[in-house]
C-alpha cells in the first residue's frame, strides 16, 4: 500500500483539520511496520503499513499513558488516534514530537553511561504494575514468548535452526558455535515470575539520542507482558563490549534470563542468504555477523 504525503494530509483534512496546514514530510528512517511523517515541528504521524500490525494502534494508545510517568526517559506520547477512511484502512496515531537522533554505537559520548541509562530504564519498565496488560500476540509478532515456542516468532526453534542449517552452505558464521547458545538459551531456565512488561524491540532504530546521550525509547508496538529476556538484546547489537557488564549490572536479571536473551539475539540476527531482509541491504549481513560474534563470545565469557 502507498502511503504518502498526500494519503496522510487527505486523513488529516478529514480528522484532524487544525493539524491537516502544517508541513508534512516523511521521516528519514521510517520503520518496516509502519509509516512515519514529521508534522509540523511538534507532532509526527504513524500508519501501519499492514492489518497484522494494526494491535499495535490500540496498545501504544491504551498503555503508553500508564507505564510513561513512570519511566527515566521519555517516551513515545500518543495524543490522538485516527479512524480508517480517505482509502486507508487502519487506525492512525498522532504522536508529540520527540528530539533527537536516532542512536548509534560509534556515536555515544558515554558508552558506559548509556549503558546504565537503558539498564535502568529496563529496571524500571519491569517494575511498573503489568496487571491487564497484553501477553505475546501476532501484532506484537509474539514477542517475549518462552524460548523456542513454536508461534509466529523469531525465536521459534524449528525456524532457528532451519536458519542455522542455510547458513553451513554459505560458511559465514561459525554455526556449531551459533547452535550451542542457542542450546543454552532452550536449556535456560524459563522467566518463574509474574511476567513484566517489555518493549519487545529495542533495536538501536528505536532509541534516540542528543550530544551522543540517551533521550528517549520511542515505538512501543510490541509492548507486552511478558519474559523480559528479549529486552536485553542492546547487549549484543547496540552497545559496545565494553559497555556490556555496566549493561548487565544495571538491568538485574539472573544468568538464566542472560541466556534466553542470548538466544533471542541469535534468533534475529541469522543472516540467511535468501531473507529478503538481507537481500535489501548487504550491510544488514555484515550487522548481523557483527551480532553474532558478539553473542558467541560473550556465551563462552558467561555462558558456560
Amino acid at each position: 500500500m502507498l502511503i504518502d504525503t498526500t494519503l496522510v494530509r487527505r486523513l488529516l483534512a478529514a480528522r484532524f483539520p487544525r493539524w491537516a496546514h502544517l508541513p508534512l514530510a516523511p521521516v528519514r528512517q521510517s520503520g518496516m511496520d509502519n509509516a512515519t511523517f514529521r508534522l509540523g515541528t511538534d507532532l509526527s504521524v504513524r500508519l501501519p503499513r499492514y492489518a497484522h500490525w494494526v494491535g499495535q494502534v490500540e496498545r501504544e494508545h491504551r498503555w503508553l499513558p500508564h507505564i510513561a510517568p513512570r519511566l527515566p526517559l521519555p517516551v513515545s506520547e500518543p495524543v490522538a488516534k485516527g479512524e480508517p477512511g480517505e482509502g486507508y484502512p487502519y487506525p492512525w496515531s498522532v504522536y508529540r514530537w520527540l528530539e533527537g537522533e536516532t542512536a548509534t554505537t560509534e556515536g555515544l559520548a558515554d558508552p558506559v553511561g548509556a549503558a546504565r541509562d537503558l539498564g535502568g530504564f529496563l529496571q524500571a519498565l519491569r517494575s511498573i504494575d503489568a496487571t491487564g496488560g497484553p501477553g505475546p500476540e501476532p501484532s506484537n509478532a509474539f514477542r517475549g514468548v518462552p524460548m523456542g515456542d513454536e508461534r509466529d516468532s523469531v525465536a521459534a526453534d524449528s525456524l532457528v535452526r532451519g536458519k542455522i542449517e542455510a547458513l553451513k552452505k554459505g560458511r559465514l558464521v561459525d554455526t556449531d558455535a551459533v547452535t550451542e547458545v542457542w542450546e543454552a538459551a532452550l536449556a535456560a531456565p524459563a522467566w518463574d515470575r509474574p511476567p513484566v512488561w517489555i518493549h519487545g524491540d529495542l533495536d538501536a532504530g528505536n532509541l534516540l539520542t542528543v550530544d551522543g546521550r540517551l533521550s528517549a525509547v520511542i515505538d512501543f508496538g510490541t509492548l507486552a507482558v511478558a519474559d523480559p529476556a528479549v529486552d536485553l538484546l542492546p547487549a549484543w547489537k547496540f552497545l559496545p563490549g565494553s559497555a556490556r557488564d555496566a549493561f548487565r549490572e544495571a538491568v538485574g536479571l539472573d544468568e538464566a534470563t542472560w541466556a534466553r536473551g542470548r538466544g533471542w539475539a541469535v534468533a534475529g540476527s541469522l543472516p540467511v542468504p535468501d531473507d529478503p531482509f538481507f537481500q535489501a541491504d548487504p550491510a544488514r549481513v555484515t550487522a548481523a555477523l557483527r551480532h553474532l560474534d558478539a553473542v558467541v563470545e560473550d556465551h563462552r565469557s558467561h555462558g558456560s
